[in-house]
């Protein structure tokens, strides 16, 4: 859903470096990803440390290299249907609220991040110039809420086989500047918590109502964009896609052929 959203700026997609987990690594995009120098993170308690400290390492390598512009986080950490009960748990432990619509953010990744390309980090504290400093700094963070209709998200049979009606899909932006965004952890965490319990509380008035809480519109100077795709590019891409793959599966299936040949010559 954000590629298709991103795909109408044509400045934001070459731009860009996406966070997302390992797995995605193996699925058809994966390395497509990969050679655009994205991120992939492992999931897990065992995994945690090491790949935070990659992940600072590859913002220093390649994220301020490459001068990109955008960095994508899910603080969530996963899918909701996944989460909620592992957000419940962790809610009843620590005194937090319970979400419905969206799951308790995990704050390690975005602190890591704030520390290497944040105002304060240390590579603008080590920088030789003000042009590095610039290309290394975040100064904004974006808060993306998505709400889907009626709170059921589009899956991927429905994306394939167009089974489900037209729909429309709401994002709702939100920005703050980076230094909004407290240094402390702890205040961090609280700071991305109530973010969070913003999140829930439009969503649920959005799913009651069909309408977006009015001090959020109010306060944020909100205004309603529709977002339109061009469906030539989309088939033209698509034909791309089928063509690559059948490309390179015959490619393999002939190098397996000749091995196979010679093995037996």
């Amino acid at each position: 859903m954000l590629f298709s959203c991103y795909n109408t700026r044509q400045t934001v997609l070459p731009n860009i470096m996406w966070i997302m987990d390992s797995l995605f690594k193996y699925t058809n995009f994966g390395v497509v990803s990969y050679l655009h120098q994205d991120f992939f993170i492992k999931s897990g308690k065992e995994n945690r440390d090491k790949a935070l400290q990659e992940l600072s390492h590859h913002l220093v390598d390649k994220y301020v290299i490459l001068e990109r512009k955008w960095l994508v986080l899910f603080p969530e950490g996963g899918f909701l249907r996944n989460r909620k009960a592992i957000s419940h748990k962790y809610a009843d432990k620590n005194n937090l609220p319970k979400f419905e619509n969206v799951s308790l953010p995990r704050l390690g990744a975005m602190k890591i991040i704030m520390n290497t390309v944040g105002p304060q980090s240390s590579v603008n504290n080590n920088s030789s110039s003000k042009s590095e400093f610039q290309r290394a700094h975040i100064e904004y963070v974006l808060d993306i809420t998505i709400a889907y209709p009626k709170g059921v998200p589009i899956n991927i049979t429905d994306i394939l086989f167009g089974t489900r009606a037209p729909c429309e899909t709401i994002f709702f932006y939100r920005v703050y500047r980076s230094t909004e965004v407290p240094e402390d952890s702890e205040a961090m965490t609280d700071w991305l918590f109530k973010r969070w319990a913003e999140k829930e509380n439009m969503l649920q008035t959005y799913y009651d109502t069909g309408i977006i809480p009015a001090h959020y519109s109010r306060t944020n100077n909100c205004e309603s964009r529709l977002v339109v795709q061009d469906y030539l590019k989309f088939l033209i891409l698509h034909l791309f896609f089928l063509f690559s793959s059948y490309f390179h599966v015959q490619m393999f299936i002939t190098a397996y052929q000749c091995c196979l040949y010679f093995w037996v010559y």
